[in-house]
């Protein structure tokens, strides 16, 4: 079975599309350039898996998703200064998981999950006074507040 991509197996339930030698070496060219696994499996129609399988197998070391020195230190003071995992993450756009990781591993103590301690809410309330708008979303597992500045 041949598509546009190359031959194609199919095995129990899912089809796997085959890269040739010379897709293989083009992944890796465009890897080395800055392109990600995501980007990489779009392009060649694969799975990002597979393509680090193949960047694995010729011995190119995958790049690891996360924050750069400089920006863990700023995320680590953003964190301790009250802002959710998910909050920094989003200010840096990565997940709120690598967030976690970056800044755990310079030695950061990571809060309990749950409600954020009364000193905070109190904090919250004191940019609303001060003119920042507060916005509740109920959501099924419970009710989030969502803070907007200049609104």
């Amino acid at each position: 079975m041949r598509d546009a991509r190359g031959r194609m197996v199919r095995s129990i339930g899912m089809t796997q599309t085959l890269l040739r030698p010379v897709q293989v070496d083009e992944l890796v060219g465009l890897y080395e350039a800055g392109a990600t696994l995501a980007q990489l499996g779009r392009q060649f129609g694969v799975d990002r898996r597979t393509v680090a399988a193949h960047l694995v197998r010729r011995a190119v070391p995958i790049r690891q998703d996360g924050l750069d020195g400089l920006l863990v230190a700023e995320a680590a003071a953003l964190y301790e200064s009250g802002l959710t995992l998910l909050q920094v993450g989003m200010r840096f756009g990565v997940s709120q998981q690598t967030v976690r990781r970056s800044i755990a591993a310079e030695g950061v103590t990571i809060r309990p999950s749950g409600r954020r301690p009364q000193s905070t809410r109190v904090a919250a309330e004191a940019s609303e006074s001060a003119g920042v708008k507060s916005h509740s979303i109920g959501i099924s597992t419970g009710t989030w507040s969502v803070f907007a500045t200049g609104v």
